[in-house]
């Protein structure tokens, strides 16, 4: 399939401007698919080889007289018109005589052009040189035709790759005589030139594009030949003849016309010849369509604009009575069931007193009361074990310090041991936050207290401590 980027030498793909060994770069490429057979005789295998110039624009087929094994992609160097040119290799093998026999050249014919030698870096660099001055050249050559009023269209050239020879492809509708264009070509550009002209499908071909269908053009990717198109492909296919829709990019009925004419002409041959008309006693039914996938031919009775589907053996039977003088009562038209599956339109119900709300309104109130119950849990909670447990807890102002207190088992100085040697409590001591302490009163200039009783101090947070025996027993 063709590259359109491949021109600016930045292709999207592989990066390697048209160099891969897969072709993807290059316009109607052919797959070798007995690349890899193996030949009892090698020497009967065929020396011909199919080069591409140009990304596929141009095919031709050269003589291998070197010996040279070549791959698909490789760059070589060819006989050219007073000099050398480089293309690349297409296609290889037993494939090429197919292509051959397919094209109409002999395999023998001493007109066949050798190959001279694998393209070396030289060759490569003076062959970008010469493609590199294309674009200046086919716009210098548009505008000497424009000052030179020659009614024809320049769409692209071709320069060899040693830049002696350069062909120019034209197309116009009448003959053109361009000597005095030649010659200031050739004092311009120095170099050989050759006017071809072509067709308007092969300039579309060259210049490449989408079509309608959403593919990369026929001519652009795989068709060689063009053959002729008109509207009769059209007709027997029952396609409306709207000139827009059956154009293609280059103006011209589209070759896609061609495709499937065959298989339409096939089945065709099973419709009855002269069944234009119908004799009824209705009056004469005329043949306004013929439905190949549903072998019908639809009729239309003189006023009247109903159409009637009629199948093929009941036409030849009508047939067969109008010709022994005998007008049928009816058509007896068969029915046409559409593939499309309708729509149906949902219809309206009263639903007022058959649906009830008390289901839905005893769930609702079985969740408020859900929700209520666990708020209530939430609220009269106890103090959480291992927590810091200061929640609640009312503050305690104007606390001194307190020193030389005992170890504190744990958080929530639960089951907590005897405190000795406590020191003196100053007074205003501020407000301990500390884990165990809920629910405690404020506790305001408390005064010093001085050589305490040492004993077990009950476990805040406990309503039942358990007794403890003081040390002096």
């Amino acid at each position: 399939m063709g590259c359109g980027s491949c021109g600016t030498g930045t292709p999207n793909g592989c990066k390697s401007n048209g160099g891969c060994s897969t072709g993807g770069c290059n316009r109607l490429n052919v797959h070798d698919w007995l690349i890899n057979l193996p030949f009892s005789d090698p020497e009967s295998n065929c020396k011909i080889v199919e080069i591409t110039f140009k990304q596929g624009s141009r095919k031709e087929f050269y003589r291998n007289t070197t010996q040279q094994y070549f791959d698909k992609g490789d760059y070589v160097t060819v006989e050219g018109v007073g000099g050398y040119d480089v293309g690349e290799v297409s296609c290889t093998g037993e494939l090429v005589r197919i292509q051959m026999k397919k094209k109409g050249v002999d395999e023998f014919s001493p007109e066949i052009k050798k190959i001279l030698r694998r393209s070396t870096e030289r060759d490569i660099e003076t062959f970008h040189i010469s493609k590199s001055r294309e674009m200046n050249i086919l716009a210098r050559s548009r505008a000497i035709a424009r000052d030179l009023n020659l009614q024809m269209k320049l769409s692209e050239i071709e320069i060899q790759a040693d830049g002696k020879k350069g062909t120019f492809f034209y197309t116009a509708d009448d003959r053109v005589d361009f000597r005095e264009m030649i010659k200031l070509f050739a004092g311009d550009f120095k170099l050989k030139v050759e006017m071809r002209q072509i067709g308007i499908r092969q300039e579309a071909a060259k210049v490449g594009g989408i079509g309608s269908c959403g593919r990369e053009l026929c001519c652009s990717t795989w068709l060689n030949d063009f053959k002729s198109v008109n509207t009769t492909a059209a007709r027997y296919q029952n396609l409306s003849i709207n000139q827009t829709k059956l154009s293609g990019q280059c103006g011209r009925l589209k070759c896609c016309l061609n495709f499937e004419l065959d298989t339409y002409l096939d089945a065709l041959q099973q419709f009855p010849d002269y069944a234009d008309t119908l004799d009824t006693i209705m009056g004469t039914a005329q043949l306004i369509k013929k439905d190949i996938f549903k072998n019908l031919m639809w009729y239309i009775l003189p006023n009247n604009n109903k159409h009637y589907p009629l199948t093929i053996q009941r036409v030849k039977e009508i047939k067969r009575l109008n010709q022994a003088g005998t007008r049928v009562d009816e058509l007896q038209a068969v029915e046409v069931i559409s593939g499309k599956a309708k729509d149906v339109e949902p219809a309206f119900v009263d639903v007022v007193g058959q649906i009830s709300l008390k289901s839905l309104e005893r769930n609702d109130k079985r969740r408020r009361d859900q929700e209520r119950g666990n708020d209530r849990r939430n609220d009269s909670r106890g103090p959480q074990q291992g927590g810091q447990g200061n929640q609640t807890r009312d503050p305690q102002q104007n606390r001194g310090p307190q020193q030389n207190r005992g170890p504190q088992q744990g958080s929530g100085n639960q089951n907590r041991g005897p405190q000795q040697n406590r020191g003196p409590q100053q007074q205003n001591r501020g407000p301990q936050q500390g884990p165990g302490n809920q629910n405690r009163g404020p506790q305001q200039n408390r005064g010093p207290q001085q050589q305490r009783q040492q004993g077990p101090r009950p476990p805040q947070g406990n309503q039942n401590p358990p007794p403890v025996k003081p040390e002096n027993e």
